[in-house]
């Protein structure tokens, strides 16, 4: 779990940086839209494109690792439940009580 950890964080860095690089190139738009020279306007489209690719694919990445893992926490409690199923519902049962006790305090 550390590990998908570690890599959600190293992925997330990434992402920050290539926002922070799709918000600059998004000014240039805005400047290149300004002037509205088609050379720099079609150069700056492109170059915006690029960077919202590429965050675009710095998410998927960042998420994947965190996907896979709860497919997998779910898959073992999907066993855990059908092989004790009197266990999940008395754990069900107290989850519920102490919900409704908290609530009632309020």
């Amino acid at each position: 779990m550390n590990n998908a950890v570690n890599e959600f964080e190293r992925a997330k860095g990434r992402m920050a940086s290539d926002f922070r690089t799709m918000i600059t190139d998004g000014e240039d738009l805005l400047k290149a839209v300004a002037n509205v020279s088609g050379e720099s306007l079609g150069a700056a489209r492109s170059k915006f494109e690029e960077r919202l690719d590429r965050a675009r694919s710095a998410l998927a990445d960042a998420s994947k690792p965190m996907l896979t893992r709860t497919r997998e926490t779910a898959a073992v409690t999907d066993r855990y439940v059908h092989g004790n199923p009197w266990a999940a519902i008395g754990v069900a049962v107290a989850f519920g009580a102490l919900v409704g006790f908290l609530t009632a305090k309020r």
